[in-house]
């Protein structure tokens, strides 16, 4: 097996893309999920550019870290001056981290007309900043940058600059595709040149914006590089870095004879990409290979029928190996399959007739507007009903929402609901930040006697999809709400031509839903449900 080195830089070169900043704090906690997992190099910055980073190199040494090695990123001295008189040098060291990442120009081009210096000044400035640094008991990894450019434009001097980086002490030279418009026979072709060129390990630092960043470090690794960098989730400046997550989910279970992580990190993969998106405060990027919640997700009624006899039909790789799980999802595409697998847990799969019925409302449904892809719990209470299972908790008489602006430009709303819970009337009012807040509220206060584990519940998305868009503002809405008690998250949905109603019909829904799935936890076959919600 071949050890492939994984070098993250998604506190240094991810926080350079749009919308991506990372605090101290989130930092420390994404360097201690990836030494978590067995990352080789984790890359926490320059520590010249902002008092951040600087910080984060005195914070860092105070994690007990098991197994990664955090690194700090400089560049070659400035031209002109002496290492021991560059602040960049000098804040490297300060950093006291005890492996260093040097970029410099691999390009005549970027070294003449960019840095404005001769090209046997580049040399120098290459070869003096790795010795010196190296003379200071540092270890460096020296990155190559425009590498691939630089060598089409001029390989006699892009292969001077690696040599001259690797003759002053560096014990890995790192080939970037800083432009990421290289295609991968082109890259594996200049690792083998590089190899040939240079008696230290090759690395590869690959951009995507050609979207082939991870095809291009799979082809450099085929080709002997031995150590790919890159960031979690891709992040980085213009079309990002090369995902190391499907990285190292190709190497580990797609390639044969590379080991990567420590024992059993790919099967962490999952936590840690949703981790980084939630830590950075990002969306998550629903089809993401091997780690997105679509990955494994089923919605075609043939597919659906295929996977329930053999996963590998529609699946190249058990979910369960990177964390993941796999979906079956229901729609107007759906067939009896996909209504089949989610009914499981109603004890009704073989109910021929029944399944025809829920598929039938699935159809209708959809037609209306709704979505059950992301609204499971709106789905099973919908299969209750066709099943004549479905006994409501409560009977919806009216609510009423008012909202009134002060003269001071102030908002105030309020909602009034009517129900009956048994033989008794309840009508309460409540006021919220909005309707559906107020709502909300208005539910719960005449629904916390009879049922008070419905305090352990609270909303905490809700989102609004117009449907038919051509109607302008008479158009259909559709109202998706997510909610979460201690043990679980689950999501509801709601039509209708009216944002209110639609958000009443939502929020009964996931009310519902609550007090179903509580009562099933004191049933004895409440296990195989419980699991599958």
């Amino acid at each position: 097996m071949t050890r492939i080195q994984i070098y993250d830089t998604t506190l240094r070169d991810g926080c350079q893309g749009e919308g991506v900043n990372l605090s101290l704090q989130d930092k420390l906690l994404i360097t201690e999920r990836l030494d978590a997992l067995g990352f080789d190099f984790v890359e926490g910055g320059y520590p010249l550019s902002n008092e951040k980073d600087a910080q984060f190199f005195q914070r860092v040494r105070e994690l007990p870290l098991k197994r990664t090695q955090v690194c700090a990123f400089g560049m070659t001295r400035r031209k002109g001056a002496t290492c021991d008189a560059d602040p960049g040098m000098a804040a490297l060291l300060d950093a006291q981290a005890k492996v260093l990442t040097i970029v410099g120009k691999t390009s005549d081009f970027h070294a003449t007309e960019i840095l404005r210096v001769s090209l046997e000044e580049n040399l120098a400035m290459i070869a003096e900043t790795v010795r010196y640094l190296r003379n200071a008991g540092r270890r460096v990894i020296y990155d190559a940058e425009h590498f691939f450019d630089g060598w089409k434009s001029n390989p006699d001097y892009a292969r001077k600059t690696i040599r001259a980086a690797a003759a002053a002490g560096a014990e890995l030279v790192v080939l970037c595709d800083t432009n990421g418009g290289s295609m991968p026979e082109e890259v594996a072709d200049l690792v083998r040149e590089a190899a040939r060129s240079v008696s230290v390990p090759i690395g590869i630092h690959c951009h995507n914006d050609c979207e082939l960043a991870v095809a291009n470090s799979l082809a450099a690794v085929e080709a002997g590089a031995v150590h790919v960098q890159g960031t979690i989730n891709g992040l980085g400046e213009r079309c990002g870095n090369a995902d190391l997550v499907s990285v190292v989910a190709n190497l580990g279970l797609k390639k044969r004879g590379y080991e990567v992580l420590a024992a059993g990190g790919v099967t962490h993969l999952t936590d840690l990409s949703r981790f980084v998106y939630e830590t950075a405060n990002l969306h998550l990027r629903a089809n993401q290979p091997f780690v997105g919640q679509s990955a494994f997700a089923h919605k075609g009624g043939m597919h659906v029928h295929a996977i329930n006899r053999a996963t590998q039909s529609y699946e190249h790789i058990a979910p369960e190996s990177v964390g993941n799980e796999r979906r079956v999802l229901v729609s107007e595409l759906s067939g009896r399959s996909n209504i089949e697998a989610l009914a499981n847990r109603h004890d009704l799969p073989h109910d021929r007739q029944l399944l025809d019925r829920v598929l039938a409302q699935v159809v209708a449904l959809e037609n209306q507007g709704y979505q059950f892809e992301a609204a499971e719990a709106s789905f099973d209470l919908l299969v209750k009903k066709c099943a004549g299972s479905f006994a409501a908790h409560f009977e919806r008489l009216s609510y009423r929402v008012n909202v009134e602006s002060g003269p001071d430009g102030s908002v105030t709303t309020e909602a009034t609901v009517k129900l009956r819970v048994g033989d008794r009337l309840l009508h309460e009012v409540a006021e919220g930040d909005g309707p559906v807040n107020a709502l909300d509220a208005a539910l719960r206060k005449a629904l916390a006697e009879p049922y008070p584990n419905l305090a352990s519940m609270r909303l905490v998305d809700y989102k609004v999809r117009v449907i038919n868009s051509d109607a302008g503002t008479a158009a259909g809405v559709r109202v998706m709400i997510e909610s979460q008690d201690d043990g679980a998250l689950w999501g509801t949905v709601g039509v209708s031509e009216n944002v209110i109603e639609a958000s009443w019909l939502a929020l009964v829904d996931s009310f519902e839903y609550k007090l179903y799935r509580d009562e099933a936890k004191k049933s004895p076959r409440a296990t195989a449900e419980l699991v599958e919600s």
